[in-house]
């Protein structure tokens, strides 16, 4: 009985793991990544806006998608054929219980506040310092990317 009770868990726990993608919209947290199995064999994968989510290909059969930005884009994965095998929306959230905004003579100012308040860039803050923040990201980003 016991190996029946695993075996149904097991089951159950792989058909959840498709449902996001099958049921409704697909939800990822801003800058987090979570895994999508194919239930057919993935030969294409395309993503409508890539400034929102992004797509790690681990193998025909498992793909990883990654919040980039608050928003929403689409998300269709094709078999060799060319037989569409999965549609749907890719919606990114943010984590809003850890940020803060400061309202300051009118301009807003985020910050994400866990375990300490660092800058975070929010849509709708001061364009100055988004801007800003804008700027050290593309830095840090030429690190990383130099050769």
């Amino acid at each position: 009985m016991k190996t029946f009770a695993r075996t149904c868990a097991f089951g159950l726990a792989a058909t959840v793991m498709v449902l996001p993608a099958i049921a409704g919209p697909l939800t990822v947290e801003a800058n987090k990544t979570v895994p999508l199995k194919m239930k057919g064999t993935a030969a294409s994968v395309v993503l409508g806006n890539r400034n929102i989510a992004d797509v790690a290909v681990h193998d025909e059969h498992l793909i990883f998608i990654t919040g980039k930005s608050f928003g929403t884009t689409n998300l269709m994965v094709f078999d060799r054929s060319g037989n569409q095998i999965l549609n749907t929306e890719v919606v990114v959230t943010v984590n809003s219980s850890n940020l803060v905004t400061v309202n300051r003579s009118g301009s807003n100012y985020t910050y994400d506040c866990a375990p300490a308040c660092r800058p975070v860039m929010s849509p709708g803050d001061n364009p100055d310092y988004f801007d800003g923040l804008i700027q050290q990201q593309m830095g840090m980003q030429s690190l990383t990317n130099a050769d």
